[in-house]
């Protein structure tokens, strides 16, 4: 491919994808997921390309979709690791800003990336390459392969009540010191909310039942797509500190309806934040607190699991509050922190006044 090609290709994807994008909106009913599979999408459209030199189209075949996953997985070989994108099919990917550096990539991007493949093979009804033996197999080897190197999944710092008071500390009585706190209280309080659902937030969904008292209504969450289904717990409460913390907000900014947090400049409002302008508040206020780690907007929610743990609260209950509808994406959220702080490491225990044995 020439660099002149390359440079017409973001256009003829975005052309070429754009029925693909269409057919899987009603699924991705998220904008985060959205995005998420549009970019995922017009990356195997571009690799399609370069590497076969002709358009993707639906069925793709098993053979693509394995040489898909060797193309950008690293493996050990005699000579280090390596993997088989061809470097000028690597250059023009990163030259049409499909890619944004040559090398192979996550693993994580790689199965998402399928992930998203499958997605569009069932919503059209045609056979799952996806689905196959073979590239589950080889993704499962890979990821067995990933692990043994020492790879490992990155998560959040989660933001527990210590954290959480520290970065609360760090907001004043300004407008947007009490927007902060608002929002940090909120995330936490009504279940580790995600930065999408506390961007989302609507005044229309809270209603205070006394001071101390609020009830959200979250009608639309991740694991909730189409709604709250039988059996959920749509409605959060948001008690005493966090409920003052929202009257504040409330009555500091005049809000009667709309997005409950909203971008400002001095003291005029401005419209709903964004889910990246949440994770941001989250970032800065860490950093003004002195905390140190990785934190971002999945903070609140990872700490507020691995806090209810910690407190020794319900499994179910917990479940309830985050919308989480299996275990073990509940336990998979949840940070022990140091290990001498783990309660599981006490279990056994020295008797009170029991004789030492004699040497």
């Amino acid at each position: 491919m020439s660099p002149a090609d390359a440079a017409r290709l973001p256009a003829d994807l975005a052309a070429s994808a754009a029925a693909a994008v269409q057919d899987i909106l009603a699924e991705a009913a998220s904008a985060n997921t959205t995005r998420s599979y549009a970019s995922a999408l017009r990356y195997w459209a571009g690799w399609h390309l370069v590497r076969f030199g002709q358009p993707i189209a639906v069925p793709v075949s098993e053979a693509a979709v394995v040489q898909f996953i060797v193309d950008h997985v690293a493996r050990k070989a005699k000579t280090g690791l390596t993997w088989e994108l061809p470097p000028a099919a690597d250059a023009a990917l990163v030259a049409a800003r499909i890619k944004a550096q040559p090398g192979p990539l996550k693993l994580s991007s790689v199965t998402h990336r399928v992930a998203v493949l499958s997605s569009l093979h069932a919503l059209k009804k045609q056979p799952n390459p996806c689905e196959q033996p073979a590239v589950r197999h080889l993704l499962s080897r890979a990821r067995r392969a990933a692990i043994k190197r020492g790879e490992r999944p990155t998560k959040k710092t989660a933001i527990t009540a210590p954290e959480l008071e520290a970065m609360l500390a760090t907001c004043d009585d300004s407008l947007e010191g009490r927007r902060d706190r608002a929002l940090l209280c909120f995330g936490f309080a009504t279940g580790g909310r995600r930065r999408s659902e506390i961007a989302a937030a609507q005044l229309a969904d809270l209603r205070q039942i006394d001071a101390d008292t609020y009830v959200y209504r979250l009608e639309h969450s991740k694991t909730q797509q189409a709604g709250p289904t039988a059996g959920s717990t749509p409605d959060k409460p948001l008690l005493e500190v966090a409920a003052h913390a929202m009257s504040a907000w409330l009555a500091a900014s005049g809000l009667t309806d709309g997005p409950i947090f909203r971008r400002l400049w001095d003291s005029r409002l401005g419209d709903g934040l964004s889910p990246k302008a949440v994770g941001a508040i989250v970032q800065r206020r860490a950093a003004l607190a002195g905390l140190t780690g990785d934190f971002g907007g999945h903070s609140l929610r990872s700490g507020f699991i691995t806090e209810g743990g910690r407190q020794g609260i319900a499994l179910p209950a917990l479940m309830a509050m985050t919308e989480h509808r299996s275990p073990a994406s509940v336990i998979g959220y949840f940070q022990a922190g140091t290990v001498t702080d783990n309660p599981a490491g006490r279990l056994l225990r020295p008797k009170q006044n029991q004789a030492r044995p004699s040497e």
